[in-house]
């Protein structure tokens, strides 16, 4: 899968109100993680819910999973985060105006 699919994918699998704020949660936990039924307790879903909301993460390489015991834990996967960021910031905020879509124009702070 080529950068512009993964950043496709990634983007498409964050863009649903409980995978962001899951994605959240991964984040602001940090490279720990936290295990699924935490993640579930702490943001009121089903498991079955969250079962495919992390599998949707995972798939778009956001999140990384280990076993401890019986447990899953799930942690944001920083490096491809950092990836992303950086996609975007090459590609969508690097552009001068002209290169613009009609209605954009660069805002300075």
């Amino acid at each position: 899968m080529d950068e512009a699919s993964r950043t496709v994918s990634a983007l498409g699998a964050l863009a649903h109100e409980h995978r962001l704020a899951l994605f959240r949660l991964l984040v602001e936990r940090g490279p720990d993680g936290l295990a699924a039924g935490e993640i579930a307790a702490r943001l009121g879903v089903l498991p079955s819910s969250l079962t495919f909301h992390l599998q949707h993460l995972l798939r778009a390489g956001l999140l990384t999973r280990r076993r401890v015991g019986r447990r899953l834990i799930y942690a944001a996967d920083f490096a491809a985060m950092r990836a992303l960021l950086a996609y975007l910031t090459r590609n969508c905020c690097g552009r001068d105006e002209a290169g613009a879509p009609d209605g954009f124009e660069r805002r300075t702070a």
